[in-house]
């Protein structure tokens, strides 16, 4: 008997042991993956260093920058109304909340980690008791920097990176190939009407136009150039339209607004119109430089400038 039972015992302590030492494995692994969150990196942000999360999980946006940081796959629970009208972003947003620099209460509500916003929002001061909150001078970076700024911030440099070459790439080769179809010295206009205004657009305001301008080289009226390019953009009439009108046009409107601009006969007779050089964009769609945004647009302008 005892000469069985000495083996039984033996298996019984080191099963006992392989249990501890799984739990004790177990509590290790979960601690870990908490001191990960609980982690922090510093960002250089223009207004000086900030300690923000290493790994952030509840990320509320006030402007612009929602869809950069859905690219880079960090989870958000809070964004501005810009980003909540875009039809493309409807359900990846539909559980996010619609919040404002003015709503604090749903913005404490939120329990977010980061806070992200254009370096005009109002209380900074308070919204950062809440959470760390970053602002960004909407161009002082260009574009494509502006979206490694955010990879920074978000600790994901690389994975940013790693989407502006690529990028760059496949919209130089787009506009060689646009050019190569329209000829070098064709003309885009960029127009937008938005509450009953017309605007043209200069090389760095949404719209497509980093991609046209910046990226495809493609080349503006002269008029576009004198009025449009320094501030970004101008105000027009439709009776001056005909003379900031390219040889083709991409035009941004929210097809729910008074577009009545379109039936008048100044606007009948722009050779771009005749020409049938016109690709209309809903100004939702259109609006932001985020990677989401600039990854539609450039399959837009492919299907639109190739495929006649």
């Amino acid at each position: 008997m005892k000469k069985w039972m000495l083996p039984l015992t033996l298996l019984l302590v080191l099963l006992v042991s392989a249990c501890g030492n799984g739990t004790s494995s177990e509590k290790e692994e979960g601690k870990e993956k908490k001191d990960n969150k609980n982690e922090t990196i510093t960002y250089e942000s223009e207004n000086g260093p900030v300690e923000v999360p290493a790994d952030p999980q509840r990320v509320v946006v006030l402007s612009s920058f929602a869809g950069n940081v859905m690219a880079l796959d960090v989870n958000l629970v809070g964004v501005d109304s810009w980003s909540k009208m875009n039809p493309r972003w409807e359900d990846d947003l539909k559980d996010v909340e619609e919040v404002t620099d003015e709503s604090l209460e749903k913005i404490i509500e939120l329990n977010p980690d980061l806070i992200i916003g254009l370096s005009n929002i109002k209380n900074v001061d308070k919204l950062n008791e809440i959470a760390p909150t970053v602002t960004f001078t909407y161009g002082k970076a260009d574009y494509l920097t502006q979206h490694i700024e955010i990879g920074k911030l978000l600790n994901k440099e690389k994975e940013a990176q790693a989407w502006v070459d690529d990028f760059k790439k496949r919209a130089q080769t787009a506009g060689d190939d646009i050019k190569a179809k329209i000829g070098e010295d064709a003309t885009v206009s960029v127009i937008e009407s938005f509450n009953k205004q017309l605007y043209v657009y200069g090389n760095n305001w949404g719209r497509g136009t980093e991609i046209l301008y910046q990226e495809m080289d493609l080349k503006m009226p002269e008029k576009v150039k004198e009025e449009a390019l320094k501030p970004g953009y101008f105000a027009l009439s439709t009776e001056v339209l005909p003379e900031f009108a390219g040889d083709y046009i991409i035009l941004s409107k929210d097809p729910k607004a008074d577009n009545s601009f379109m039936d008048t006969e100044t606007y009948k007779n722009i050779p771009a119109v005749k020409n049938n050089h016109v690709f209309e964009v809903n100004m939702m769609e259109f609006y932001f430089n985020d990677p989401l945004t600039l990854d539609y647009q450039l399959d837009f302008f492919k299907e639109k400038f190739l495929s006649n």
